[in-house]
């Protein structure tokens, strides 16, 4: 059959072959302060793994390629290290080629690390070249001045000449479990923290973390499909027990070190840190309960620390991206939690109140403040707005949306801005460039075009006004009658599913094109609305987010074609936990769920996150007993009636550790609960395999059609 008649592939294929959708779709912009020049990563295909980085020429209106993979290394495989294959799995990047790069101020000079080498482009020329170093390297970061390379090899903190010259470490581990530039994995994990060192403005010095984690639990993660093979060691910090050991120093490029002092005890957390022309380095560390934070300035020379303000929540403190950080002219900008709004605050001034929800800082200047925000508290409940994220500018006296509908992000530097928009209407994002506020140009993007149209009604549902979306298979009609119903929630923290973007529903509109109802609904606990709604889950994974599920099934009942006497559910990681609660603490409601890689016990996952929501499980064992699944009073044993459930874990998993899976397992075994495991073997959390994701999706559909109660005749 010739590439011409070639039939289309179907959607789990078409899903899994192109990463959901990603591969080909442009991502990672920078923009030039003199506006000439974005650069950006995009794949040449949207079944091509490898990214390439490009330039957009914006005088001259064309694009080129700085740094081409297959080029660069010769057309030969690319080989990760395995403390490179950890990093990507922290950032779930599932893409090759490069995958990350980082500029100099003018973004002129670019480095990035390919294959464990480090490789620099000349922006402006569209050349690359490799700098002969000790490898194999990670995250490379050109000084501002664009004159050095820092980067990290071997757990030491090294720096070399942009062109070529003078390698030599800065700071070198003492011990097999240092290292020097490195975010920890609780850092990376959890708290968003990707990078472990940062560059003075003037490029004489950097701030570098140095984490030891002698002090972390080793669990070890086998293979059993190759019992010849030795487990794996990971230092995993689990709730209750000891993070590692986290500091920082001042490292000059003459060779000179100063380390950096803050109570360390009271707050162990290195949670952001900022250094620009606007102050002096800037800290925020947290606790360890994550309800008491402070912002510490640091002086470079002496590496004494300052507090500059605290902040305290008897619930918990959020991190967000892009703050703290130092406007041009010296006044910090930060988002907190005021009067039951999230605000945007410059110095002592609050300039957004509870009309916006504030999510992210995307750029500052001592005119305004590029955010990224949702409708607050105080928009009212409007369905038309439910899932939209918009950008805007705020100063003193000035807030405006720049953006219409739907999903938005931007990048700015200067006169230009990168909008990245994603609709419901339209398949992928939308990239514009704009000068002045006028377009200019627009980035084209690779990606595929799904073989199926997502069709998701978003609303809102119960008396709580949970934000749903509602998909029904393509072609249906009134008067076809009810269908059986399929929850496809995450349901957990950080994980917006309700959201104004056609491709995040396009698995949910294929599970419903094989005959379900498909419900996601984004109950308390998940970002949407207001701080309250996040944090109505303290110590209550399992009873306010599970209430939520079944307050907007029952609710949406009276509106949709549901059959409530087929209701399955299905979910992965934070939703596997979810869909696994639903019929052991629910059979009333929920008839056959799908568990992913869940979390059963939360004594089992890491400090930085458990500990937020549920506290120390030395401090309280009966709120980690009440929302396990495992433990008597979690699983509730036995359950009647026993409701068909499969589960699924990646045996290489490092994030949810098979364990949560086996452990509920033998629960549900002691308890005479029936249920199926499906073990992934060589699989971590990301289930990045392309045969593997595609056969998950026909396996759970195979699976919600057997266990699921006949049609009422």
């Amino acid at each position: 059959m010739t590439a011409q008649h070639r039939e289309p592939a179907s959607f789990p294929r078409q899903y899994a072959r192109t990463q959901r959708f990603s591969l080909g779709a442009p991502r990672a912009f920078t923009v030039s302060p003199d506006g000439a020049r974005v650069a950006f990563l995009r794949s040449r295909a949207g079944t091509d793994r490898a990214n390439v980085l490009w330039v957009l020429d914006l005088d001259e209106g064309r694009e080129y390629p700085a740094a081409d993979p297959q080029v660069l290394l010769g057309g030969s495989e690319e080989e990760l290290s395995a403390e490179e294959r950890a990093r990507r799995e922290r950032v779930r990047e599932g893409s090759a080629g490069v995958v990350g790069y980082a500029t100099d101020d003018t973004a002129e000079l670019a480095a990035f690390a390919l294959s464990g080498r480090l490789f620099v482009a000349e922006l402006r020329s569209g050349t690359a070249r490799e700098l002969p170093v000790p490898g194999p390297v990670i995250d490379p970061r050109p000084s501002p001045d664009g004159r050095h390379v820092a980067y990290v090899a071997g757990g030491a903190l090294r720096v070399v000449d942009a062109e070529g010259g003078a390698d030599r470490a800065l700071a070198e581990p003492e011990a097999a479990t240092v290292t020097w530039g490195l975010a920890e994995f609780i850092a990376a994990e959890e708290m968003s923290r990707m990078r472990g060192f940062w560059w003075a403005p003037d490029s004489s010095a950097l701030l570098a973390a140095r984490a030891d984690d002698a002090p972390v639990e080793r669990w070890w993660i086998a293979d059993p499909a190759n019992p010849g093979s030795a487990p794996a060691e990971v230092a995993y910090p689990a709730a209750g027990t000891p993070n590692a050991t986290v500091s920082l120093a001042v490292l000059r490029l003459d060779g000179s070190r100063t380390d950096v002092v803050w109570d360390r005890e009271r707050y162990p957390y290195l949670a952001r840190v900022h250094w620009s022309d606007g102050g002096r380095p800037l800290l925020l560390v947290q606790a360890r309960d994550q309800r008491a934070q402070a912002y510490l300035t640091v002086d470079p020379a002496t590496g004494a620390t300052d507090v500059l303000l605290t902040e305290e929540d008897p619930k918990w403190l959020e991190l967000f991206d892009g703050v703290p950080a130092w406007t041009p002219d010296g006044r910090l900008v930060r988002i907190a939690d005021r009067d039951g709004a999230r605000v945007l605050l410059v110095g002592d001034r609050a300039l957004t109140g509870p009309e916006l929800h504030v999510q992210a800082v995307l750029d500052i200047t001592d005119e305004d403040v590029l955010v990224a925000a949702s409708a607050g508290p105080a928009a009212g409940e409007d369905d038309s707005a439910t899932g939209e994220s918009h950008v805007y500018r705020v100063a003193d006296g000035l807030l405006e949306r720049l953006t219409d509908g739907g999903r938005n992000s931007a990048v700015r530097s200067g006169a230009v801005t990168v909008l990245v928009s994603a609709s419901l209407g339209e398949p992928g994002s939308a990239v514009r460039v704009l000068r002045d506020g006028k377009q200019i140009a627009t980035v084209v993007s690779h990606a595929e075009t799904p073989v199926l149209t997502a069709r998701p009604h978003l609303t809102r549902a119960g008396a709580r006004r949970i934000p749903a979306a509602v998909l029904l298979p393509s072609g249906y009609r009134d008067g076809d009658g009810p269908l059986p119903v399929l929850m496809d929630p995450y349901g957990g923290p950080h994980g917006p599913r309700v959201v104004a973007a056609h491709n995040t529903h396009l698995t949910s509109q294929w599970f419903a094109d094989q005959g379900f109802a498909v419900i996601v609904a984004d109950g308390r606990g998940t970002p949407h609305t207001s701080p309250e709604w996040e944090k109505s889950i303290h110590e209550d994974f399992a009873g306010a987010t599970l209430d939520d599920q079944v307050e907007a099934l029952q609710a949406l009942a009276g509106r949709y074609p549901l059959d409530l006497g087929r209701v399955g559910i299905r979910g992965w990681s934070y939703g596997g936990y979810l869909a696994a609660l639903a019929v052991l603490r629910r059979p009333d409601v929920f008839h056959a769920a799908v568990a992913g890689a869940p979390v059963t016990d939360w004594r089992l996952y890491d400090t930085h996150y458990t500990e937020r929501y549920l506290g120390l499980p030395q401090e309280r064992p009966e709120v980690y007993a009440r929302n396990s699944l495992v433990t008597d009073e979690g699983l509730s044993a036995p359950v009647a009636p026993a409701r068909p459930l499969m589960i699924i874990h990646g045996l290489a998993d490092d994030n949810v550790v098979a364990a949560h899976t086996l452990r509920l397992s033998s629960a549900l075994l002691a308890a005479g609960h029936p249920h199926e495991v499906l073990p992934l073997s060589g699989v971590t959390h990301m289930t990045p395999q392309e045969q593997v994701a595609e056969n998950l999706l026909l396996l759970q559909v195979d699976f919600l059609r057997r266990s699921l109660p006949p049609a009422a005749k």
